[in-house]
């Protein structure tokens, strides 16, 4: 007999959700419950066991409670009393419109079963049910096959498919698209939304095409977005994948302007690439997954990194980001990279396997002894392409590489091994890439983004400072990171290496003077203009409670952006390879360019 879930709301306004549980087929003198700490595509300890309360258990219809003890955060005992059918009720909070929550509102009822639905332990591979009640005119949404209507029951063939699949319930823009033959479902749920339905379903179809063209086919039946729109005018919260969907978090108005839409479309992009990569091309540890702990992988910058580059290459194929655009965005993450002194202290493989202690619970040092590993993989995934596509000449790329692993892993359900990456590669390719993952994978060397750049035609060019301002006298820099509190400028994070780490200024502290003149937050910009790099200047702030002057010797503001831009001439091989990777013909740059300057140029 299947186990089952019902999943109610009595008064919405709580935020609480009611639940039944339904055990047939008890044996022993116990079973445990057991919550998730933590939700698969989010690699942190969320420990949401703390919204649960009430918790009983019983014979059906009988009233007479089982003794239920608690034997952990987040594992409940019941003793069975002899009994073979047990029944457990209990409220669970949700008000998080979040794409790891649960949320509870009069308008909206959002679900991650493995938020708030304990599984039986040892019966996590069996077959269960969900049933959940909504009023009318509500529906219920999801990618699990539906049993029953009148309440809404759907199954699932285990608990890591009831967790992989979240529960969208209400009212939303429902949108249909059909992609290579596959239905698309669109919804788009909340109040609001400055989209235009007709763009936002082409957009999606290009997304979904050019995908599909890139990994050589789709494992797919049916699909569904739910993009949840909420405060705020242009962010993209975020997006969390699952086997047949994607969550994401929007703000309602972030499809127009264009530059707005293009994040909406880029996580977008993102998220549908890792129906492939992650839910399907996966470390072996990664499924079936165990809830109570963290999983480590060495291979998350494969997993995020990867889907990073390959979810922008998506939207270049899919005519959705002109080449300029993309190469402009790249230069912005290379600028992003190098601006951050952490990536010389933790590799690839590092950050992938802190991932839980580190990319989710970043704090005032982060940035000097990590750095992300979406970005770091991102921009090695692309010199590791450029790579392949140079020592080739052209024959090959890492898209080969990703076809392969999806062919060979992902579609026989095979789960990768931390070290067999590189072996496909090295197979797929027919050259040996050894040495670049043990320095840029492995290690930590200094990524050469001019040598790799320079396969395809290309360079990287610092801008010193904006347009129409290249004549202004450069100001000193301090090489701290500053926050607003109330008009004063407080120090997030002091840089590794830089100024303000050699003098002794602190996170923290407040600025106060810069030389015995008062400045704030706003005025703080143009007052470092009286200290060009060299400078001497008295720095006065106020460090606990107490005024502290610290002498600093300003050094030089690093450079506006990073630009990518075309070398003066490029062999024949690279302008092939310009033309494959980017899709347009290499072309000489025609403004003579800068001086070219920082990291790999």
């Amino acid at each position: 007999m299947v186990i089952r879930y019902d999943v109610s709301v009595a008064d919405p306004k709580t935020h609480r959700l009611q639940v039944v549980l339904d055990i047939p087929d008890v044996t022993g003198e116990s079973f445990d419950l057991v919550l998730p700490s933590w939700i698969p595509g989010s690699y942190v300890i969320r420990d949401p066991a703390r919204n649960i309360r009430g918790l009983r258990a019983a014979p059906p219809g009988t009233g007479a409670l089982l003794p239920v003890a608690k034997r952990g955060k987040a594992r409940w005992r019941v003793t069975t009393q002899g009994t073979s059918h047990v029944e457990v009720r209990f409220e669970a909070y949700g008000h998080a419109l979040s794409t790891e929550g649960v949320d509870v509102t009069s308008e909206h009822l959002y679900l991650n079963a493995g938020m708030f639905l304990p599984y039986v332990e040892g019966r996590e591979r069996q077959p269960l049910e969900i049933a959940v009640h909504v009023p009318s005119p509500w529906r219920v949404y999801t990618e699990l096959p539906e049993v029953g209507r009148s309440p809404a029951r759907f199954r699932a063939r285990d608990y890591d498919e009831l967790v992989d699949e979240p529960i969208d319930c209400g009212t939303p823009v429902e949108l249909m698209v059909r992609p290579s033959g596959i239905p698309h479902r669109i919804l788009l749920c909340g109040r609001g939304g400055n989209f235009e339905a007709h763009q936002v379903e082409t957009d999606v179809s290009k997304i979904v095409e050019a995908a599909i063209r890139l990994m050589g086919g789709s494992p797919l039946e049916h699909y569904t977005f739910f993009y949840h729109l909420t405060d705020g005018r242009s962010q993209v919260y975020g997006g969390l994948e699952h086997k047949n969907s994607t969550s994401i978090i929007l703000g309602r108005t972030a499809f127009r302007p264009e530059e707005d839409y293009r994040h909406v479309l880029g996580v977008t992009s993102h998220e549908y690439f890792h129906l492939y990569n992650v839910k399907r091309i996966r470390p072996r540890v990664l499924g079936p997954f165990d809830y109570t702990q963290e999983n480590y992988t060495h291979l998350l910058w494969a997993m995020e990194g990867s889907t990073d580059y390959f979810g922008s290459l998506i939207l270049l194929r899919a005519g959705l980001l002109p080449s300029p655009k993309y190469l402009e965005e790249t230069g912005k993450k290379l600028q992003k990279y190098v601006n951050t002194p952490g990536r010389k202290v933790a590799s690839l493989e590092e950050l992938s396997f802190d991932a839980w202690i580190d990319l989710y619970k970043p704090y005032e040092e982060t940035a000097n002894q990590s750095v992300s590993y979406y970005l770091k993989g991102d921009l090695a995934t692309m010199c590791l392409d450029l790579e392949i596509r140079h020592r080739t000449e052209g024959r090959s790329s890492i898209e080969a590489v990703f076809r392969t692993l999806w062919e060979e892993y992902g579609r026989r359900d095979r789960g990768l091994e931390e070290d067999e990456i590189l072996s496909v590669a090295n197979r797929v390719t027919g050259v040996d890439l050894s040495e670049f993952f043990q320095r840029y994978i492995a290690g930590t060397a200094e990524i050469d983004f001019g040598t790799f750049l320079g396969y395809a035609g290309l360079k990287v060019e610092a801008q010193e400072r904006p347009p129409g301002k290249e004549e202004e006298p450069p100001s000193g820099w301090l090489g701290v990171t500053l926050r607003d509190e109330a008009g004063r400028p407080r120090i997030g994070s002091v840089v590794e290496e830089g100024p303000g780490r050699r003098a002794g200024l602190s996170p923290d502290d407040e600025i106060v003077a810069l030389d015995g003149q008062r400045v704030t937050f706003a005025d703080l910009p143009k007052a470092l203009q009286r200290f060009p790099p060299g400078s001497s200047v008295e720095v006065t702030v106020f460090r606990r409670g107490f005024l502290t002057s610290v002498p600093v010797e300003t050094g030089k503001v690093p450079p506006e952006k990073l630009l990518i831009v075309a070398v003066e001439d490029a062999s024949p091989l690279a302008r092939r390879i310009h033309e494959a990777w980017l899709g347009v013909p290499w072309e000489p740059r025609k403004k003579t360019p800068a001086v070219p300057t920082g990291p790999g140029t």
